[in-house]
């Protein structure tokens, strides 16, 4: 395969699409059929979006975020295997938000307000299987399906209707084995809210993937500034360098669709632009297999995408008895990531996959709460794979502590080891706006665009 020569002459709005020109040619070269939804490009987010550096530390910012995002959007809180049985249940929390998710019957799942309707004691405060709910300070309690079991000394409180006093709930809705949940009641159902996420994931359903790993650490900067870490590539040249030889990270292809989806498509096992020089087919899959003396051919005609491509298909039929004899190399090397405002990321394609969630630590601007879970395709024979639990990484642990990030526990670290300076930099800075890239940062600029039209509502 030829890399396309797409230099700096080839015109602004050719520079701005560089790198869906690009990513589309290399799908062009695969030679079994693609997925309509990797040709769906769409042109980044190239209008101007101001950022000021106060967006990220202004409590009064944090305090409009809380009200007119997080209390209005769709947000995901857990996978569904993580409360298979009936009983199952576990605490989502976002600012002052505290909701039990439960499942209340095989094919239903619910979420309480997690505040007893007596004088606000929480019901819960860690995952486990109930039969109800009691709150441990005077023992008011209710039913798995919400309704009210139990009212201690009942005489005393004639003005208590029984039948409406039922925990309050709010939405709750499913997608590719995911459970999200809207505080607000008046909020448009989960399936219009995903737009074309569904359709783009035919290919590739998240429900058929079983969770192998669920990490969650508290780091020190706003949750956009680590959010935005994982929506550009940009910054691989100087943070990751070590994936430079195997990952297009300059010609990434960027899309956006509707106010709450964008994507991000970065090949691999193509070496990248800024390296001195490209290496050759061998050497990036000798870098691949991270060894300088493996054996490696690679037949005329052949490539290092084609040769990487066939490894991992035999390497995922052996491990999971299903066939890939149709599947693209795309679909099985390049980090294929979409977004769903206003924090959630999923993979797509079908080698080990991952999902990010990102959230404020309660009401300090200053630290958020990342998740990173791990998912694996379901084995064509056998039960599914129980959910583990999840593990918190303290102030003194870092992402290479959790063996199951295997080599990405390194790549996180380099991320993280960036947010502080990024928070305290934007605490110093004297300028009125940040500066984004065009095309290369144009998710951020997307993801900003519809933060402020969320902000500006007052419905």
């Amino acid at each position: 395969m030829t890399t396309p020569d797409l230099g700096p002459n080839a015109g602004q709005h050719d520079e701005i699409a560089r790198g869906e020109r690009f990513y589309q040619q290399l799908l062009d070269d695969e030679t079994r059929p693609v997925p309509v939804s990797l040709r769906a490009t769409s042109v980044g987010h190239t209008e101007p979006v101001t950022i000021a550096p106060a967006r990220y530390f202004d409590q009064e910012f944090h305090r409009l975020e809380v009200e007119r995002v997080w209390g209005r959007t769709w947000q995901m809180a857990c996978r569904e295997e993580q409360i298979p049985e009936v009983g199952d249940s576990l605490v989502y929390e976002i600012a002052d938000w505290s909701l039990i998710v439960v499942r209340t019957a095989p094919d239903e799942i619910r979420a309480y307000h997690n505040s007893c309707l007596h004088r606000g004691t929480q019901l819960r405060t860690k995952p486990g299987r109930v039969t109800g709910f009691r709150c441990p300070y005077h023992g008011f309690s209710w039913n798995l399906d919400g309704s009210l079991r139990e009212i201690p000394c009942v005489w005393d409180f004639p003005q208590v209707d029984e039948a409406e006093f039922g925990l309050p709930e709010a939405q709750v809705g499913t997608w590719g084995g995911f459970v999200f949940v809207n505080v607000d009641p008046r909020a448009a159902p989960l399936e219009a809210y995903l737009e074309d996420l569904p359709w783009h994931f035919t290919p590739w359903p998240l429900e058929e993937r079983y969770l192998t790993a669920h990490i969650v650490r508290t780091m020190p900067c706003n949750w956009k500034v680590a959010l935005e870490a994982f929506i550009e590539a940009y910054h691989t040249m100087a943070v990751h360098p070590q994936l430079l030889p195997t990952a297009a990270d300059s010609l990434s292809e960027y899309d956006v669709y509707g106010p709450h989806v964008s994507r991000m498509i970065t090949a691999v096992g193509i070496s990248s632009e800024h390296l001195d020089r490209r290496l050759d087919d061998v050497e990036i899959i000798r870098a691949m297999l991270g060894s300088k003396d493996a054996e490696v051919t690679v037949e005329p005609g052949s490539s290092a995408r084609k040769v990487l491509g066939e490894r991992v298909r035999q390497s995922l039929r052996r491990r999971t008895g299903r066939d890939y004899a149709e599947v693209t190399d795309a679909e099985l090397l390049d980090g294929i990531e979409y977004f769903l405002f206003p924090n959630f990321m999923p993979w797509a394609g079908f080698l080990t996959s991952f999902a990010y969630r990102f959230r404020p630590d309660g009401h300090d601007p200053d630290a958020c709460v990342i998740d990173i879970m791990v998912l694996e395709p379901v084995p064509a024979d056998g039960p599914r794979p129980p959910a583990p639990a999840t593990r918190y990484i303290g102030p003194d642990e870092s992402w290479a502590d959790a063996p199951e990030l295997g080599v990405f526990g390194r790549v996180f670290n380099q991320d993280g080891s960036t947010f502080r300076r990024v928070q305290r930099g934007l605490r110093a800075s004297v300028r009125p706006s940040t500066t984004l890239a065009r095309y290369q940062e144009s998710r951020i600029r997307h993801f900003h665009a519809t933060l402020d039209d969320y902000l500006a509502r007052t419905d």
